[in-house]
């Protein structure tokens, strides 16, 4: 089963141009799952919608309560901005949890063939981090409150790097976890040698004058005795242009995990 998260960038840059490219990145990905942030809704239309429509997927989207943050950037205030789920099989139990913050941030939440499945976009500030860290802990709870048979599904632009506080709480390896008990596996700990999806190789990351990072993940609940839910293979995808277009200013982890 191939998993992938990806920030789309809401309706900034040539964002028209860049529906073709993200399109064709999925297409090439070919993930059963997959966790979208910085979707654009507008009436009736909805960034994931379009592209389950295109995909044959089921879908399901969680505006933010906030979108000002992008609208003032983006000068329209028609637009709204949330996370989506995507998958092969249809979504059930779906729910939401508004995140502690000033930005009105929130995680989603789906079940997907008996597989839990969530995603996140945190607060964005460099300065945020005890900020994420109350989120991660909201977070947390929310995964430990939906346990299930397959280990769970946890994705997002965490916005914070993986030494920081909020990386190490919410997997709970390194420091006492969010929740007792509850572990998760960032997928990149299976790659030989992660790269970054806050990349300053992407001009849209250049134009920031910030260093390249690591801020969008996969996490993963521990596999069981029988390695369900294991990953066996990471790499990143969406980090070059198509045909000239880069497709956001992140790149996308697309993660296969063994069932």
């Amino acid at each position: 089963m191939k998993v992938l998260t990806w920030n789309l960038w809401w309706r900034f840059g040539p964002w028209e141009d860049r529906a073709a490219a993200i399109l064709a990145v999925l297409r090439e990905a070919d993930a059963d799952l997959i966790a979208l942030q910085e979707v654009w809704a507008r009436d009736e239309q909805n960034q994931a919608g379009l592209i389950a429509a295109e995909l044959g997927m089921h879908w399901a989207y969680a505006p933010l309560a906030k979108p000002e943050l992008w609208q003032r950037r983006g000068g329209d205030p028609s637009v709204t901005v949330g996370n989506a789920l995507l998958s092969r099989w249809p979504l059930e139990e779906a729910a939401v949890l508004d995140l502690p913050g000033a930005e009105g941030r929130n995680a989603l939440y789906a079940l997907t063939d008996g597989i839990p499945f969530f995603t996140t976009h945190l607060e964005a500030p460099l300065h945020a981090s005890a900020v994420r860290c109350a989120q991660v802990r909201a977070m947390a709870g929310f995964v430990a409150e939906r346990p299930h048979s397959h280990p769970p599904l946890v994705t997002g632009d965490f916005n914070a790097v993986p030494d920081s506080d909020e990386l190490r709480l919410f997997g709970g390896v390194r420091t006492a976890p969010a929740v007792p008990g509850l572990t998760l596996i960032d997928a990149w700990e299976y790659a030989d040698s992660p790269g970054p999806t806050w990349d300053a190789a992407n001009p849209y990351v250049a134009k920031t004058f910030s260093p390249s990072a690591r801020i969008d993940y996969i996490h993963v609940g521990p596999p069981t005795p029988d390695g369900l839910g294991r990953v066996t293979g990471v790499r990143r995808t969406g980090d070059a242009p198509v045909d000239g277009v880069w497709p956001s200013d992140h790149a996308a982890v697309l993660a296969v995990i063994g069932n």
